[in-house]
């Protein structure tokens, strides 16, 4: 590389010390190579974590955003461009960055300026919707795309349409040790004399360890003198979830094999040397990993390079480490092969020699010097590439490309007013108003808002989101009456329910919620009760008369379908619902009057919403155009000459031929064109339904008649109405909720058109 090509500022980007896990190990030894490579080079890091207090970062860190905070990202993006960053190199793995699928990074990605560099850690050959969107953006914006086998190309090229031209192969890297004899290092850990296995690396499930365990019967009774060294803290997202669970089962299988004597755990997180003396003192190195879908794997090349000899199951980076004689592979999950493979090498030293040797040979190529004038070379191209099709300049940062950024998510208000039984209906200014009691209505909505969160955006302010979901969700079970199979609506506050029955509406969101629930509640548990209760309460709705009972039973057959697209009821019903809402349509629609009843009301969009989801999941094209067509006119009726959001007002609503009431303006309206011009948005691609959507949310920012907002920012709340001449100051749970959920709503149409800004479906023209 000429020096003339040489970066001048290299940023990395990803996971970093002391954070615990491969990634963040690999950020740091690559960043120390790179530096010491190119010492008269500006080398900092941008770490990724998943919080930021308490984290004490090196020197070198210099910009630390949190994984959750989707307004880091632009943060972080600024930060590079104003200090002239002329290379920033990424680290990427599903779980790194915040968002469905990672898809956080893409808004960094989206604003920097300088030549983009991605080192891909995970390449899913089977990857869903998301993922796949994720990844085609991740490698549309990287100049170069760095893997560390021959199969991720491959897969690159074949699944995600990368041309390989992009690609450059450099080997995962590893310190430069010497080649030694075990023997040398047995006897600081007082195992002299023993034959030593040792896997290592965070422990967790897709480790299978469980495997090389079950083989240790056969091992040991012709190799008495092995132990087996486990080495390695809890995986810490594992011991959140799970706490010791994965750790104590594979305690109680030894003791049920016989071989806890031959076992050794040792559950710490090591340091560089320490770990180098553990590997120096193995014989042979174990990877019995159970799944071939493992594009790199960096204890493997570390222990390969080392001149370890290798027992590993054949998947993608062993198979091609471990080729021509450089280590021994096995059949997945199959401990007796194990068995055999390492008897096999215990009892032949000199084959066992010289696969050592091979793999020590081969490893001088994998060394972080190598490796790090191998990634100068991929970021001299980038650069080369980059100067041929430069990117938007500062210039071009006005209000019309950077949009103002959405607000942040807040939920001290939702908390004010959760108490273990339920969300509390009202509050008198921000407090709680007991008096009221609560609503299932209320609480199907703070339901849907946490299960959709605790999904996609965790929020360090609510770290417990099922703890939440759990108080909305056992409402939901008390509210479904045994005797009648239908949602009561209305609890006092000593907890008395005040019907049988609540309204066809409150059952019909109580249906969406437990329908959203069945598909996507954060644990199993939840998602089976949220189904119970669904298939219970579904067979009501079919007598009621309500069309937006009928539009909230749609949504939530919409999500239950979501894992089970082929329900053969759950396409009868939609088919059953849509033929309704067109019999409605039929009866009173005409040209000046596109709409599904005699009168404008409460939550209209509702009613489009449901139409569009229906036309779109049965393949039904006068269903979608119909959804489109009333939900447009119900935009341009909505739709001030100023330019801003006005809903149809409570007080009178709009009827036919009538006066429309302009007041009083209720968040649930702004909500339900929210989602409804979102989900036109998703039908169609057509950018006008963003730009609806994006009026009707503004109209909580303050763009309204009284150019007063209603939210606040710093706890989340929200007024409960626009009168003529103020804001109704009580801010209650319904319109809290409906702030939320267009927030979430917001964000989430923001990263969809980030992740796939060039896959649009075919248009739905009216």
């Amino acid at each position: 590389m000429s020096a003339a090509a040489a970066p001048r500022r290299i940023a990395f980007l990803g996971n970093y010390p002391p954070q615990m896990c491969g990634v963040a190990t690999f950020t740091r030894d690559l960043f120390q190579a790179v530096a010491q490579a190119v010492p008269d080079d500006d080398c900092f890091v941008c770490a990724v974590s998943r919080k930021t207090k308490g984290f004490r970062h090196p020197e070198e860190v210099r910009f630390c955003l949190e994984e959750t905070d989707f307004e880091a990202y632009g943060s972080a993006a600024d930060y590079l461009n104003f200090h002239d960053t002329d290379i920033l190199c990424v680290q990427h793995e599903f779980g790194i960055y915040g968002g469905p699928s990672g898809s956080y990074l893409l808004a960094l990605l989206k604003e920097v300026r300088m030549p983009v560099v991605t080192t891909l850690h995970t390449v899913l050959e089977t990857p869903d919707r998301t993922q796949l969107g994720v990844m085609r953006e991740l490698a549309r914006r990287s100049d170069r795309i760095v893997v560390m086998g021959r199969k991720a190309i491959e897969i690159l090229r074949g699944v995600y349409g990368v041309p390989e031209a992009k690609v450059d192969l450099v080997p995962h890297g590893i310190p430069d040790l010497p080649f030694t004899e075990s023997a040398v290092y047995k006897e600081r850990f007082s195992v002299a004399g023993r034959e030593v296995m040792l896997t290592f690396g965070l422990l967790g499930p897709g480790k299978g360890i469980e495997h090389a365990i079950r083989a240790l019967p056969a091992i040991v009774a012709k190799h008495p003198e092995v132990i087996y060294v486990i080495l390695g803290a809890t995986h810490p997202n594992l011991l959140e979830h799970e706490g010791e669970r994965y750790r104590l089962d594979l305690t109680r299988l030894c003791e049920a094999m016989g071989v806890e004597k031959h076992v050794i755990f040792h559950n710490r997180f090591v340091t560089v040397k320490e770990l180098d003396e553990f590997i120096g003192a193995a014989d042979i190195y174990l990877t019995p990993y159970p799944n071939r879908e493992q594009i790199t794997s960096g204890t493997l090349a570390r222990a390969f390079g080392a001149g370890k000899a290798v027992v590993s199951t054949p998947y993608w980076h062993a198979e091609e480490l471990l080729a021509d004689e450089r280590g021994v592979l096995v059949p997945f999950r199959d401990p007796a092969a194990i068995s055999e493979a390492v008897c096999g090498l215990l009892e032949d030293p000199s084959r066992m020699q010289r696969i050592r040797a091979a793999a020590y040979a081969e490893g001088r190529c994998m060394t972080w010097p190598a490796v790090a004038t191998l990634y100068l070379d991929s970021f001299a191209r980038a650069r080369a590439e980059r100067r041929q099709s430069s990117r938007a300049a500062f210039a071009g940062w006005t209000l019309e490309n950077r949009p103002h950024p959405l607000p942040p998510r807040r939920l001290k208000h939702l908390l004010r007013m959760t108490d273990t039984t339920g969300i509390l209906q009202h509050a008198v200014f921000n407090v709680p108003n007991f008096q009221e009691g609560y609503s299932v209505d209320d609480n199907a909505r703070a339901f849907i808002l946490v299960a959709l969160l605790a999904g996609r955006e965790p929020t360090p302010e609510v770290p417990d989101l099922e703890r939440l979901a759990a108080v909305y969700l056992s409402f939901l079970a008390a509210a479904l009456n045994p005797e009648n199979e239908r949602f009561r609506n209305f609890m006092t506050y000593d907890r008395r329910w005040t019907e049988e029955a609540g309204s066809e509406d409150s059952h019909g969101r109580s249906l969406w919620a437990t329908g959203l629930g069945a598909a996507r509640a954060p644990n199993e548990g939840f998602r089976a009760l949220s189904a119970r209760l669904f298939e219970r309460a579904l067979p009501a709705v079919g007598k009621f008369t309500s069309p937006r009972a009928w539009a909230f039973a749609v949504l939530g057959i919409h999500e239950h379908c979501t894992d089970r697209p082929e329900d053969p009821l759950m396409h009868e019903l939609l088919v059953v619902f849509g033929r309704r809402m067109m019999e409605l349509w039929h009866a009173h629609a005409d040209e000046s009057w596109p709409w599904f009843e005699l009168s404008l009301t409460y939550e209209n969009a509702r009613l489009c919403q449901a139409l569009i989801l229906a036309g779109e999941h049965l393949l039904d094209d006068e269903l979608l155009r119909t959804g489109l067509r009333s939900l447009r006119w119900l935009a341009s009726v909505q739709t001030t000459q100023s330019g801003c959001f006005r809903p149809i007002g409570s007080n009178g609503f709009y009827a036919r031929g009538g006066p429309r009431a302009d007041y009083d303006q209720q968040p649930v309206e702004a909500q339900a064109m929210v989602a409804a011009c979102n989900v036109a948005f998703r039908a169609t691609r057509d950018v006008g339904w963003r730009v609806e959507s994006k009026r009707a949310f503004e109209w909580f920012l303050g763009r309204n008649d009284l150019r007063l907002p209603l939210c606040d920012l710093q706890s989340g709340a929200c007024a409960d109405g626009l009168h003529r001449e103020r804001i109704n100051e009580n801010q209650g749970a319904e319109s809290t909720l409906a702030y939320q959920l267009s927030l979430f709503e917001m964000h989430g149409i923001e990263l969809e058109t980030i992740v796939s800004p060039d896959n649009p479906p075919a248009l739905v023209t009216l």
